[in-house]
């Protein structure tokens, strides 16, 4: 694959199981190597541990310096599900509400409401969520 398919960080592998190697990778916002970074509030860095499934044939150990690769589809569909959908589905009810009732106070917390049956539908289905986005260590 070209790197141009591939989103890519590197990491410290954090633990180790039989079949999963936990990484951890930091997370860095667009803005977080700006140069003016510590005149702004808004860079960010995040530390998160990530689960790789454990190729056979290849041994890590904790602290060995790895990276961690997933295809840029894989992340696209990530936006999706964590931004794009829900702001369509609140904007969707917000939209619906107004013009049903015609009260604004109610669109607005109906709008807000509808997206707490939306990430529970996803809480639910995680597990299926995480066989489809899957992270190799290169």
């Amino acid at each position: 694959m070209s790197a141009r398919e591939d989103i890519t960080h590197p990491g410290i592998v954090e633990n180790v199981t039989e079949s999963t190697v936990f990484v951890k990778i930091l997370a860095m916002s667009a803005c977080s190597s700006c140069h003016a970074k510590g005149m702004c509030n808004l860079a960010e860095m995040e530390e998160k541990v990530v689960e790789v499934r454990k190729e056979s044939g290849r041994e890590f150990r904790g602290g060995d310096k790895v990276t961690v690769t997933m295809r840029r589809s894989q992340g696209s569909k990530a936006v999706m599900l964590g931004y794009v959908v829900p702001f369509l589905v609140m904007m969707g009810m917000l939209v619906l509400v107004l013009v049903l009732t015609g009260n604004e106070g109610l669109a607005g917390l109906s709008a807000i409401l509808v997206l707490v049956p939306y990430y529970w539908v996803l809480y639910v289905y995680r597990n299926k969520l995480k066989r489809s986005f899957s992270f190799r260590i290169e």
